[in-house]
């Protein structure tokens, strides 16, 4: 019981030591970075220049006059981007004395060459007048519901899209519910039922059973 309570005691003492040596070096670690990004030809200031510390989600911007100030850690990587410049990248050092760092970063233009493009006119007016009368403009929306909802187009859509799974559940159960109803007699004939008739006018008139290529 007396060693427990010895070892306790010098647990308690010997963590603030540990932690505050710990608070210590972490302490030691931390940087304030500050900088300029300015052109490596004309040394103008760069504004709204993104800079992020590499492998992290954290970073801050350049001002107008393309000054920074970030808190980094001592060994960390600064990354520098911006449109219409090459990226740079910048190490703070590990063996830094301090906790203070300035730097003045230039940064190159990045330029990027596009393919030439060559306007030519029409040769003629009468050129120019047929083309833009036997041009193919695509249906807007407005066209394409149109066209969907148009009664011919809803009859063939009907005969060739497959029915979905209620449509298919409905359709069995309905049999079902027929086939039992006249279980142990005779169903009745369609034949002799003037609505099945009338319906099968109308789908003869709609054009129903002609033959689709």
């Amino acid at each position: 019981m007396k060693r427990r309570l010895l070892f306790l005691v010098i647990l308690a003492i010997a963590i603030p030591f540990a932690s505050n040596a710990q608070f210590e070096k972490l302490k030691d670690s931390v940087v304030q970075l500050y900088g300029v990004v300015m052109t490596a030809d004309s040394l103008r200031a760069i504004p709204s220049v993104t800079v992020m510390i590499k492998g992290q989600n954290r970073g801050t911007i350049t001002n107008e006059q393309g000054v920074f100030s970030i808190v980094v850690m001592k060994g960390d990587i600064i990354e520098f981007t911006s449109i219409g410049y090459k990226p740079k990248l910048a190490n703070i050092p590990r063996d830094l004395e301090g906790n203070q760092f300035s730097l003045l970063q230039l940064m190159v233009t990045d330029t990027v060459y596009l393919p030439a493009t060559i306007i030519k006119p029409r040769p003629t007016k009468e050129q120019f007048e047929r083309d833009f009368v036997n041009v193919d403009i695509p249906d807007d929306d407005i066209e394409i519901a149109r066209k969907n909802t148009d009664e011919s187009k809803r009859r063939v859509l009907a005969r060739t899209l497959p029915r979905d799974g209620r449509e298919s559940s409905n359709m069995f159960l309905r049999n079902n519910a027929q086939r039992y109803y006249y279980n142990g007699q005779t169903p009745p004939q369609n034949i002799f039922n003037p609505a099945a008739w009338a319906e099968f006018i109308q789908a003869w008139k709609r054009g129903d059973f002609k033959n689709q290529n």
